[in-house]
């Protein structure tokens, strides 16, 4: 919204920031977290009100999780409120990619609202059916990737073949075209990614950390492909608009910062589906836009290890009657092992770290 005031250059130097993308998304997260530290105790409050008994705490979980009944949930509505109002601020909404993953963002976070509102209101840690879930999922991620897909193949400046095409990191010139179908492969990446964050969000602070860390990183692949030069130094693939995504993954550093205040340990909320959700969608959609989504397994490596946790102990059970691990997520099977939460979630942040860096390093080899 305020990017129009960049007209008024001619006539005082200083709108002319307003032009510049890093000085937008460095606005947009520190607005963002205002927004969550000035209306988070509020929110906080209500919520505890309201849902009264909060999160249900499941009965085959760590003992150290009953202490922490009645916690409030929905905790991604203060994330949420800071994403959209600082995005609506400081965003170009004239852009094509920044209008989807704004609609996927918030199309993801009111499954998972409906979602919390459930288990709340029934206390039990059964919501939304899951077959509902995802076919309304599909239908949210597969609506913004046909529409991310259109503007990528009418853009002069890209490369058509590109829009329905995987291109693969380490390769200069290697895609797999699958015409209309990607909007298939795109919707899956971002349903996927959803869902794995959802799976990580488990203990206090776990799932917003790596999701700034990993947040971060196509940050800076957003603003390295939507700019022609870097992208041509770099030798990955040019998607001219996408910059401007970092703007909005500024907006996510700066809420995630704001929320974690409240959710470090003994957390005071719990993000809930409402936000897990719609933060994996979030990094999906951009994942999808910059065209790399297969790097996104590397960035995200910490929400694939947890998801293939839960879909090798479930497969193994149906198989055998055994489990692989004591507990899944993978990050109750270490709670079990012993090690305290505070253990699990640093550890875990330092994998997320490396398998950021990791990921980020692909841009260069190629």
């Amino acid at each position: 919204m305020l990017i129009w005031l960049v007209e008024l250059s001619d006539k005082f130097q200083f709108f002319n920031l307003f032009r510049y993308i890093t000085f937008r998304a460095g606005a947009s997260l520190f607005t963002s977290a205002f927004i969550v530290f000035l209306f988070g105790p509020s929110i906080i409050n209500s919520l505890r009100v309201r849902q009264g008994k909060g999160q249900p705490i499941r009965a085959d979980g760590p003992q150290t999780h009953f202490k922490k009944a009645g916690t409030p949930t929905m905790g991604g509505l203060m994330i949420l409120a800071g994403i959209v109002g600082s995005s609506l601020l400081w965003a170009d909404l004239s852009n094509v990619y920044v209008v989807a993953t704004l609609l996927v963002t918030l199309g993801f976070g009111a499954i998972g609202f409906y979602d919390d509102y459930l288990k709340v209101t029934k206390q039990t840690d059964k919501g939304f059916s899951g077959k509902a879930r995802l076919a309304l999922e599909f239908v949210i991620a597969g609506i913004a990737v046909f529409f991310m897909m259109r503007l990528a193949m009418a853009t002069e400046l890209g490369n058509p073949r590109l829009a329905t095409s995987i291109a693969f990191p380490f390769f200069k010139d290697l895609f797999l075209n699958l015409g209309i179908f990607f909007v298939l492969f795109g919707g899956f990446v971002i349903v996927a990614a959803g869902n794995a964050v959802n799976l990580t969000d488990g203990l206090d602070g776990l799932a917003i950390v790596p999701v700034m860390i990993a947040s971060a990183s196509f940050g800076v692949i957003a603003y390295l492909a939507g700019n022609a030069v870097f992208a041509g130094y770099l030798q990955i693939n040019f998607v001219p608009g996408t910059g401007e995504l970092a703007v909005i993954v500024g907006a996510v550093i700066g809420a995630g910062l704001g929320f974690l205040w409240f959710n470090a340990p003994p957390a005071a909320i719990f993000m809930g589906d409402t936000g897990s959700l719609a933060l994996g969608g979030l990094i999906g959609s951009i994942a999808v836009a910059t065209k790399h989504e297969i790097v996104m397994a590397i960035i995200g490596g910490l929400f694939v290890m947890e998801t293939l946790s839960v879909i090798i102990q479930v497969g193994f059970f149906k198989m055998t009657g055994r489990r692989v691990f004591l507990m899944a997520p993978i990050h109750h099977h270490f709670e079990k092992l012993g090690w305290t939460e505070s253990q699990v979630v640093i550890r875990f942040w330092i994998i997320a770290v490396g398998l950021a860096l990791l990921g980020l390093s692909t841009l260069k080899l190629r």
